[in-house]
């Protein structure tokens, strides 16, 4: 008797193509939690989107846009641990210098590496309510990794900068839209086709002159977050 095969693993996103946008939403379930499975997954779609030349929109299910790194993963520790942190801020360094704009559409709470792939991305739409933004790393007691801090020092705002990381002071989305977390709030009925209608905007753009401009733009950014994370890490 043949053995029944494997149920295949849940999807944690789903991908939807139009002719210039790829976009991604991320539904784990729960916080989106960016464990070695999403990350590769998101990967994998962000793999899709370059070949294809595509602009990016990047969205988390109702209510969560990303609550951060998987907390069973890092309290375990040991590789996978290492090796998924490692990830992460590879994953921050590619859509820093990604070739086609790219849009966090933030569907609800971004905390931890949540909050540094809004800061990773070239617009960041919010979403109005109760929700959560911002790096509470401090609070959870672990020191601010060198890449966050580089990319919290290149986008928020110098007044509230250390309130968002040495104090882990953690904002509402209009709050997180003053001081550079966001670039603007909208109804959380609005989003996608806010996200989708800036994704339409985005697309008459120039996309070699946008990459390499962006790349000018974040060149010691972008250096210093390599450095920085192979500081912390160790070398891909």
């Amino acid at each position: 008797m043949s053995e029944t095969p494997p149920a295949p693993a849940p999807s944690l996103l789903t991908v939807t193509q139009s002719e210039t946008v790829t976009t991604i939403t991320l539904n784990d379930g729960k916080a989106n939690a960016m464990s070695p499975r999403m990350l590769a997954a998101l990967n994998e779609a962000l793999d899709a989107a370059e070949a294809a030349g595509h602009i990016v929109v990047l969205s988390g299910r109702p209510g969560v846009f990303s609550g951060g790194f998987d907390l069973k993963v890092l309290g375990a520790g040991g590789r996978e641990a290492h090796e998924m942190l490692r990830s992460g801020f590879d994953l921050l360094y590619r859509l820093t210098s990604f070739p086609t704009p790219t849009i966090a559409a933030c569907s609800g709470h971004g905390l931890a590496l949540g909050s540094f792939i809004l800061l990773a991305t070239d617009y960041r739409i919010g979403t109005l309510g109760n929700f959560k933004i911002g790096a509470n790393e401090v609070a959870i007691g672990m020191t601010m990794p060198y890449g966050a801090v580089e990319l919290l020092q290149a986008r928020i705002n110098p007044s509230a900068l250390h309130r968002a990381t040495a104090l882990a002071e953690i904002f509402s989305p209009d709050e997180a839209a003053k001081i550079g977390f966001l670039d603007e709030v909208v109804e959380a009925e609005a989003l996608a086709a806010r996200a989708q209608e800036v994704a339409a905007g985005f697309a008459k753009l120039n996309m070699k002159a946008h990459h390499e401009t962006k790349l000018r733009l974040r060149n010691d950014l972008l250096a210093n977050m390599l450095s920085g994370t192979e500081l912390e890490f160790g070398s891909a």
